[in-house]
């Protein structure tokens, strides 16, 4: 797998993912909250699945995300 989601774009993911599965998981805001899970996981695994389609690289390379290397 290609990682494709950079530093600074991992971090706002994994930020944005946070906030609205905390939201969701107090009842703050609706079951829309649950999609919060999608940044999240993306921010974890380094990879966003529509990038490639788009012809986006946040990474600035084309890296590796196997074995942590990814993105440094």
């Amino acid at each position: 797998m290609k990682c494709n989601v950079g530093s600074i774009d991992r971090v706002l993911r994994i930020a944005v993912g946070l906030v609205l599965v905390g939201l969701a998981a107090s009842g703050v805001i609706g079951v829309g909250g649950w999609v919060g899970v999608v940044p999240l996981a993306t921010g974890l695994f380094r990879f966003y699945p529509f990038y490639p389609v788009l012809g986006i690289n946040s990474c600035g390379t084309d890296s590796d995300c196997t074995g942590g290397g990814c993105c440094k």
